[in-house]
């Protein structure tokens, strides 16, 4: 007859862990646990076990990480081929130029992951709205936008006004932000407006395109 509690202390003695030992005799990790827990040398394989799973953790963390990292660079190496591609495709299209020109005056450049274009003029933004959509190819229900508003500014009324003069839902606007400041409602009655999408694919792509077209400018110029 088999001695399972024996064949389990061997293979135990042999490094092997609560998982292996249970998965070969079929024995709980309860019952194991209940043979092993007075065993000094139980606890201390336990330790060096623990450990040596620690390390193969973290290796194997470095390398999906490695591999993550190298594919992110292949990704981002293929968005500014196709950037140079659709350029010169796009170059004469006005809705293409006049939103570059924009963002490259009123977009955020310094987030990897984030293209946004924040202005108090309603009809800059809806330009931006619409070279997102018709020329970038992004879902109206991805784009967000949010206001900064001043303290004497109704956000109702606000949110009325960016929502209907730029063609953006309501739900597509997240909490608007309250700020002191210099200005009044007087002159910014209805706030600064934020458009946005979280893509680090498109940002590379418009800051690829903001490039070239500088680039031809210049060359036109001189």
């Amino acid at each position: 007859m088999r001695n399972d509690k024996e064949i389990a202390l061997n293979l135990r003695k042999e490094g092997k862990s609560y998982k292996n030992i249970g998965k070969l005799l079929h024995i709980p990790k309860s019952t194991l646990s209940n043979w092993f827990s007075n065993l000094e040398w139980s606890d201390v394989l336990k330790k060096n076990l623990i450990e040596k799973t620690k390390s193969t953790h973290v290796a194997h963390l470095k390398d999906l990480t490695n591999i993550r990292n190298q594919n992110l660079r292949d990704l981002y190496d293929q968005a500014r081929e196709e950037a140079v591609k659709e350029f010169h495709v796009l170059k004469s299209n006005p809705l293409f130029i006049a939103s570059l020109m924009i963002y490259w005056g009123e977009g955020d450049k310094r987030s990897k992951y984030r293209c946004s274009v924040s202005n108090s003029e309603s009809d800059m933004l809806r330009l931006f709205l619409l070279f997102l959509e018709r020329i970038c190819g992004v879902k109206k229900f991805r784009i967000k936008a949010w206001i900064l508003a001043y303290p004497e500014t109704d956000q109702g009324e606000a949110l009325e006004f960016w929502s209907k003069n730029i063609g953006l839902s309501k739900d597509n606007f997240t909490k608007t932000i309250v700020i002191l400041g210099k200005q009044t409602n007087k002159k910014l009655p209805h706030g600064v407006c934020y458009v946005t999408v979280g893509s680090a694919y498109l940002k590379i792509k418009i800051l690829s395109w903001i490039r070239l077209l500088s680039g031809e400018i210049i060359k036109f110029s001189e």
